[in-house]
């Protein structure tokens, strides 16, 4: 793990960390719903009262990967949680333990901050990482399913 070197993303990140987002949603077969720009990055990232964090995996100086997390809160444990929103390695990284370091680096995260959790999703058919949550020990979590209200559903629901 010590090839690699994490460290918090800063401003300056921002055109990077988009760029990896678009490559990650092309990886998912979903490019077209990216909407996100610069601005709305830079702005849910680093503004005053901002929610999401996000850290940068670095080998020998060039970026190679990027997490984007923030802390949910379980009323079971009465404890925050880190929710792993995206974790993404450029296809020339894969295999050289970028994702499991990023991993590892969130893990010590939600370990410091006492979370109670540390979790995330993942698509079905994304075996490739399954395989890979699966080998650090992480299980899947198949007794509840994932809603989620969007765009003009949303905007109406919160109007009626």
């Amino acid at each position: 793990m010590s090839d690699f070197n994490i460290r918090p993303a800063v401003p300056a990140d921002v055109p990077l960390i988009l760029r990896l987002i678009r490559e990650l949603a092309e990886y998912e077969k979903a490019a077209d719903e990216v909407i996100a720009t610069e601005a709305t990055l830079a702005h849910s990232l680093f503004h005053a009262g901002a929610n999401a964090a996000a850290v940068i995996c670095e080998r020998d100086g060039q970026p190679i990967g990027f997490a984007l997390y923030f802390f949910s809160y379980s009323t079971w444990l009465a404890k925050q949680g880190l929710y792993l929103e995206d974790l993404y390695v450029t296809p020339s990284a894969r295999g050289s333990g970028a994702g499991k370091a990023l991993l590892k680096y969130l893990a010590g995260l939600a370990v410091e901050r006492d979370c109670g959790r540390f979790e995330w999703a993942v698509l079905n058919w994304n075996t490739p990482a399954i395989d890979f949550y699966e080998a650090a020990g992480a299980r899947p979590q198949s007794e509840w399913t994932t809603y989620r209200l969007t765009g003009d559903a949303l905007t109406a629901f919160a109007g009626s």
